[in-house]
């Protein structure tokens, strides 16, 4: 229960300010061109709190549905306009003014992003150097010849100092090449350049890129001595307890935590005989671990954190910051970044060349900001980053209903020199809301087949 108020409430908050947001780019600019808003909406529905200060002042409401927002202007299209109005409508505005509102949305979603990105890079972010695990014989990592232990430097001609911006590294270039030059240090101190092949098969495919890199963080070999339960868990139920050493595991024996790991993943819903060392006396236990869906498919999950000694994480992690001005300038290039590979993405999906399981609906967006929270202020703000940047991105496709849709109308409109028919441009709303609608509930069917399945 903490943990789906935990994941509840990171949600809305993260989708309270990117809703804010980019309705207020849309509000903002209105105002500031003339434009008479009398509703500004977070949420959809039923308002549940509402603030006007005077009659023909803007209406602030947050509405019960909180997924969405709007922001209603003074516009003949939509009903009646008194004639003291009729300069403030929106369908009266000159095509540049209607162009600059509409974008403003998407574009304050990608400003949030540059402020969000640059307050983490200047503020400092602490992660785990980018040095490798144990490689599987059969990845392509290890056919491309890295090695366990290998510390990556740069992928490409971008330099990356924590795990986290490896792995993001790594996702944008698989879209762009085939072939993807990453420079790592060995073991030995010696640097070198490696070629990574990564077939287009599987770089479409989300589930079969996951599994088959072969790239994870170093571990220390590690004693098999628990230090932490989670509550409800199958090791809570199992009576496992902090302190318990686990010795074997159906006869086999357990020499370290990357051992008893392996097994317990390899055996989903599998009733697994134990025997742990507790106060000097050997203990028989029954667990059978949960089913969790990974990277490369259902695995074991039993809910146990291993005892780490001192010293050991102070080892593996790295602090980094930027300066002022250098920060702002990554912050610019990762929002950019970030939008190219969103489009090539949606591209690709829209050729048939990317697996739709690409698509997440508002569950797993959930699931995400519950884990980026627990993990840190940084994660969560690059979280907001990122999602902030789909939110600008995926509004200026030319669908009818989203501001890109409204775009095209306006560029129509400039190459005809008038203005849509009511007919047609009612046509091209229904048509883009039978697809706004068909993609949510396609990434909503997406949802529940990952948390079911």
């Amino acid at each position: 229960m903490p943990d789906i108020l935990h994941t509840t409430l990171a949600f809305l908050a993260a989708l309270t300010v990117l809703i804010a947001i980019h309705e207020y780019g849309h509000y903002w600019v209105a105002t500031r061109l003339g434009v008479r808003v009398m509703r500004f909406s977070i949420g959809f529905g039923k308002p549940i709190w509402r603030r006007q200060s005077g009659p023909s002042d803007t209406e602030f409401v947050v509405s019960a549905i909180p997924l969405g927002g709007y922001v209603r202007m003074v516009d003949e299209r939509e009903g009646p306009v008194a004639s003291e109005d009729l300069p403030y409508a929106f369908n009266r505005q000159s095509l540049p003014k209607r162009v600059a509102i509409v974008a403003a949305g998407p574009l304050f979603n990608m400003l949030l992003a540059v402020l969000l990105y640059w307050v983490v890079f200047v503020s400092g972010e602490t992660g785990l150097r980018p040095v490798l695990g144990e490689v599987p014989p059969d990845s392509l990592a290890a056919a491309a010849g890295f090695r366990i232990g290998d510390e990556i430097t740069a992928i490409g001609e971008q330099g990356v100092p924590t795990w986290g911006e490896a792995m993001s590294q790594l996702m944008e270039h698989v879209l762009d090449s085939e072939q993807i030059p990453i420079t790592v240090r060995t073991s030995a101190g010696e640097i070198i350049l490696r070629m990574l092949s990564v077939p287009p098969e599987v770089a479409d495919n989300p589930d079969k890129l996951h599994g088959r890199l072969g790239f994870s963080p170093w571990q220390p070999d590690l004693e098999p001595v628990i230090e932490r339960i989670e509550p409800g868990s199958a090791a809570a139920r199992a009576g496992l307890r902090p302190g318990d050493r686990v010795v074997r595991v159906d006869d086999e024996t357990v020499a370290s935590w990357q051992d008893w790991v392996r097994y317990v993943r390899a055996h989903p819903e599998v009733a697994l005989h134990i025997v742990v060392l507790r106060s000097g006396s050997e203990v028989p236990l029954e667990i059978t671990p949960a089913p969790e869906r990974g990277p490369s498919g259902v695995i074991g999950r039993i809910g146990a954190a291993v005892k780490i000694p001192e010293g050991i994480q102070d080892e593996m992690k790295v602090t980094y910051r930027l300066g002022f001005f250098p920060a702002f300038t990554a912050a610019v290039a990762k929002t950019y970044d970030y939008s190219a590979l969103t489009l090539k993405m949606i591209g690709r999906m829209l050729v048939g060349r990317a697996a739709l399981e690409n698509l997440s609906g508002p569950l797993s967006i959930a699931q995400y900001a519950g884990v980026s929270a627990r993990l840190g202020v940084a994660q969560f703000l690059k979280f907001l980053a990122a999602i902030s940047v789909s939110l600008g991105v995926l509004n200026l496709l030319p669908i009818p209903v989203l501001d890109g849709g409204h775009l095209a109308v306006y560029g129509i409109e400039a190459v005809m020199g008038r203005p849509l028919s009511e007919r047609a441009l009612m046509l091209f709303q229904q048509i883009g809301l039978f697809i706004l609608i068909s993609l949510m509930g396609l990434a909503f069917y997406l949802d529940l087949d990952r948390l079911l399945n």
